[in-house]
């Protein structure tokens, strides 16, 4: 991957706010480094293997478990990464966000000194739409991403993942997203974290318009966040989750296309066959093209599968990975 020059320059309140100078270029993007050595290097030592908390989300949001159990549960499991997930933690705007924000800052970076496991990021959901028609509505949305930004910088992850909701117009929601993104990357240049974009859904998996917007804004610590099953371009009635997916981009184009620039991956399943392959995904393409690219960073789990248990599908995707890893070429 060619590191895209940094172009230093007087920020600006981009999206309404005041923002402080620039880090050196060479702090960000700690988690993107190109291999090194890697002839010399097995298939096995390629990528650590990090635990996305989405994975158990449903045991968190049933009360069967405490979302400050997730260290211990990667480490019992075997991850060595932990991938946080915003609204799992009760950070709400209501009167004590602030301290839900500390309480979650400081429990989660003492569970994972705890349990010798790396902070990676935090995934941001429910904060507001960063790509709609209304600038308040999006500078509002910016907002409300800033205290994640300075949470992960205080528990040392390399990144925030954002969403790029809003207008379905190519060029609008291109310009609202470029607009959005150069504030957030602004701020959080100086805290060493960057800012990435999953395909999430709609605009933002059209892999190659996502691609343009972010080789656009041209900043170092901003970045994709590939997921190798969110690529549905449209669903019935509108909606954004929980309804049949009407058109979707190639998720084997779109991975390709992401991984340039990305400083996290996640490996998403839904279910697996008798012989532990994923039924939807072919794992040894997309770790194929991962290893190609260049990419040296975890592999974050993400099980989203009903058939069986959140342990168990957690488990058995781990275990696809570790075993295709050895098989790539």
């Amino acid at each position: 991957m060619k590191r895209r020059k940094f172009i230093s320059k007087t920020l600006k309140a981009t999206a309404g706010f005041s923002f402080l100078g620039l880090t050196n270029c060479g702090e960000i993007s700690k988690a993107r480094k190109p291999l090194e050595n890697l002839s010399s290097k097995s298939s096995q030592e390629l990528f650590k293997i990090s635990l996305a908390q989405w994975s158990i989300h449903k045991l968190i949001q049933s009360g069967k478990i405490s979302a400050y159990e997730f260290a211990a549960l990667a480490k019992k499991w075997g991850f060595q990464g932990l991938e946080y997930v915003s609204q799992l933690y009760g950070v709400t705007e209501s009167s004590s966000q602030s301290k839900e924000l500390s309480r979650f800052i400081k429990l989660s970076n003492e569970k994972s000194k705890q349990y010798d496991l790396d902070n990676l990021l935090i995934m941001i959901d429910e904060e507001g739409d960063l790509s709609v028609k209304s600038k308040k509505a999006r500078k509002d949305a910016v907002q409300n991403h800033l205290k994640w930004i300075d949470a992960a910088s205080e528990m040392n992850c390399h990144s925030i993942r954002i969403n790029l909701f809003g207008v379905n117009d190519p060029v609008s929601w291109a310009d609202f997203s470029k607009e959005s993104l150069i504030a957030l990357s602004e701020y959080a240049a100086p805290l060493n974290i960057n800012i990435l974009v999953e395909n999430h859904g709609y605009l933002s998996s059209n892999a190659s318009l996502l691609m343009k917007v972010i080789n656009d804004v041209n900043l170092p610590n901003c970045g994709t966040l590939p997921d190798f099953g969110n690529f549905c371009l449209g669903r019935i009635n509108g909606e954004r989750w929980d309804t049949d997916c009407l058109s979707e981009y190639n998720k084997y184009q779109g991975i390709e296309e992401l991984l340039p620039l990305a400083f996290a991956v996640s490996a998403k399943s839904y279910d697996f066959d008798s012989n532990g392959e994923e039924t939807t995904i072919d794992f040894k393409r997309m770790l194929q093209m991962v290893k190609n690219s260049g990419y040296k960073g975890y592999i974050g789990v993400e099980y989203e599968g009903d058939r069986l248990s959140e342990e168990e599908g957690t488990l058995a995707t781990k275990n696809l990975i570790i075993e295709t890893i050895k098989k790539l070429s």
